[in-house]
C-alpha cells in the first residue's frame, strides 16, 4: 500500500512540475549604443513576439543593461533613452523637491514602433545594440 501512495505522490508530483515549468526563462545583459556612443539613461524592455507571456525590462545605466527572467523565443525589443533637459521644480514653495526633466533621444523606430528583434535562448546570454540614427 505505501508504495501505491508513494507512487501515486511522485505521479502527480512529476505532472505539476511540467505543467508548470513554462517555456524557460534567461537572463540577457549587454550595452546600448546611439550613433556610437552610449545610452547614458534608458529603459529595455522585451515583449513576446506572439503576445503571449509577461514582458520584462530593466533600466539601462552608462549605456548597460541585464534583465532577468525573460521569457525564451523570439521577442521584440523596445528601448528608450533619456536625454536630460533640465530641472524644475515638483511645485511651487521652498520646501519642493527639483526633479530632472527629460524627453526621448531615440527615434520611434526603437521604441514605439520597434524593429528590434532577439531570440532569447535559456541561461544566460549577451546582445548588444548599436543603434543607428
Amino acid at each position: 500500500m505505501r508504495t501505491v501512495r508513494a507512487t501515486a505522490v511522485f505521479l502527480v508530483a512529476a505532472g505539476w512540475l511540467a505543467g508548470c515549468g513554462g517555456p524557460g526563462t534567461g537572463d540577457v545583459s549587454g550595452t546600448v549604443a546611439y550613433d556610437g556612443k552610449p545610452v547614458d539613461l534608458g529603459s529595455i524592455t522585451f515583449i513576446p513576439a506572439d503576445g503571449n507571456g509577461p514582458t520584462t525590462g530593466g533600466t539601462i545605466t552608462g549605456g548597460k543593461y541585464a534583465v532577468a527572467n525573460v521569457p525564451t523565443g523570439a521577442a521584440k525589443v523596445r528601448i528608450n533613452g533619456a536625454k536630460v533637459t533640465g530641472k524644475k521644480k515638483m511645485y511651487d514653495g521652498p520646501d519642493s523637491p527639483v526633479v530632472t526633466t527629460s524627453t526621448e533621444m531615440l527615434p520611434a523606430k526603437y521604441h514605439d514602433a520597434t524593429e528590434l528583434k532577439f531570440d532569447v535562448k535559456a541561461g544566460s546570454q549577451t546582445k548588444d545594440f548599436d543603434l543607428a540614427k
